[in-house]
């Protein structure tokens, strides 16, 4: 017996639903679960103003911290950005952009990279605070940005990845 195309796709079509009517069914039968009773947890939402505040500590320390960072620990946690981001003095960009010198440069300015219209509309330059902000979310910091890095939230790992940015210059910045 010749079924036509149709035939075949309706037949596979027949048979996928009673499978997935079959495994759903099979699976109630063997998991019964029942709704709670009563909620067993409900977590308050934090005040904005408690959520500001360690961000602006945070961001105190990370600075306090600059001058004593270990620039060695910064090149070993960098270790996640190498995979993106390349280091070298004129090195060619990669998935991100070629990070030397970055520290004090314009947003968005690297050349042959094409940033997201999110860092574009930003503007300035890198400052610290501004490295700061954006190692502790890149998302938050350029809201539609590209970059998938979730980020650094320990303020000494960040404190050393910016000591080492800011040693890859012929003449590094000075600190805050």
């Amino acid at each position: 017996m010749r079924f036509s195309i149709y035939e075949k796709t309706g037949f596979g079509f027949l048979a996928a639903a009673c499978l997935v009517w079959g495994v759903d069914f099979t699976g109630n039968i063997l998991v019964q679960a029942e709704p709670l009773q009563k909620a067993v947890f409900m977590a308050a939402k934090a005040p904005a103003a408690e959520k500001a505040a360690p961000a602006a500590k945070a961001e105190g320390s990370v600075m306090a911290m600059l001058a004593d960072a270990d620039t060695g620990a910064g090149q070993k946690a960098f270790k996640k950005c190498k995979a993106c981001h390349s280091t070298d003095k004129g090195g060619k960009n990669k998935v991100g952009p070629n990070l030397w010198d970055i520290v004090g440069k314009a947003k968005a300015a690297g050349s042959g990279f094409k940033y997201s219209d999110a860092l574009k509309g930003l503007g300035g330059d890198w400052s610290y605070q501004d490295l700061d902000a954006f190692l502790v979310s890149p998302k938050a910091f350029a809201k539609g940005t590209k970059m998938s890095f979730k980020g650094l939230s320990k303020a000494k790992d960040r404190a050393a990845v910016i000591a080492y940015l800011r040693s890859l210059s012929d003449q590094p910045k000075p600190l805050p």
